[in-house]
């Protein structure tokens, strides 16, 4: 669900190695075009082979922030049988992360929510950047993989990453169907993968907390809304109406609507 880079463990040097395998597996079969060779990092910061995907991955995004490369050409590129230009490995400039956006409800073990999208806000700004296929009233089928979009933030470090991560967030709406980006904040604010300390046993562990809880305050912003939106259209409607018709508002008073909101501490 979530992919960075540069990732918080690796030092240079391992880097490199890890690098150098790759090639000699991509040379060993001949490949040639864009691909992933994947590995799998211990504690002791050894590295095992995992698997090769012969195309670009979900998360080649964070790949471009970092690197200023145009990994969707380069492969095209190749595909047409233009040889690349030779570059060493460029250094990493600042930090990418993405997350995966799916019509799934994380409470109920992951399990899809297709559906009808009956509004969406996609969160925008400098170095923000969602690829997305869907659109208000698109229709998640139940067919295929459930990932609406990928959202993803570049920063001049890992800390403004995860803040600008933080608030796209923040402001991605999507009514209509369950989605995941609750627990996507969920994680991204977690003490673990904010000190750069997880592994592939975090999710299972700290699966309930990352759920979260509902904003309960969110339901009085609503009422309140909902509440200013009708007194604005009586408003407009008791303007065009002859003196002395009856309608929704009198004298600039709201006749049908009381608000009562339960004061609490915060």
């Amino acid at each position: 669900m979530v992919e960075e880079t540069p990732s918080p463990i690796l030092t240079p040097e391992l880097r490199a190695k890890m690098g150098e395998v790759a090639v000699k597996a991509a040379k060993a079969v001949n490949y040639v075009g864009a691909g992933t060779v994947e590995f799998l990092v211990d504690v002791h910061r050894n590295f095992y082979f995992l698997e090769m995907n012969t195309r670009l991955q979900v998360e080649h995004p964070v790949t471009e922030w970092v690197t200023g490369l145009d990994l969707v050409a380069m492969q095209i590129r190749a595909a047409e049988g233009e040889k690349l230009p030779l570059f060493e490995a460029p250094e990493p400039r600042g930090h990418a992360i993405e997350v995966r956006v799916y019509a799934e409800d994380p409470s109920r073990n992951f399990m899809p929510s297709p559906g009808k999208i009956t509004s969406l806000r996609v969160p925008g700004g400098p170095n923000v950047r969602d690829d997305s296929g869907v659109f208000a009233g698109f229709t998640v089928p139940n067919f295929y993989d459930p990932m609406i979009s990928k959202l993803s933030v570049w920063g001049p470090t890992r800390e403004v990453a995860i803040a600008r991560a933080k608030r796209a967030l923040s402001e991605y709406v999507v009514k209509g169907i369950t989605t995941n980006i609750r627990y996507l904040n969920g994680i991204l604010s977690h003490p673990e993968f904010v000190g750069g300390d997880y592994d592939t046993s975090f999710l299972t562990r700290e699966h309930t907390a990352l759920l979260g809880s509902e904003d309960t305050g969110l339901s009085e912003v609503a009422l309140l809304a909902s509440t200013l939106h009708a007194f604005q259209r009586d408003q407009k409607r008791a303007k065009t109406l002859p003196s002395g018709a009856g309608g929704g508002a009198s004298n600039g008073r709201i006749s049908p609507w009381r608000l009562a909101l339960k004061s609490r501490r915060r």
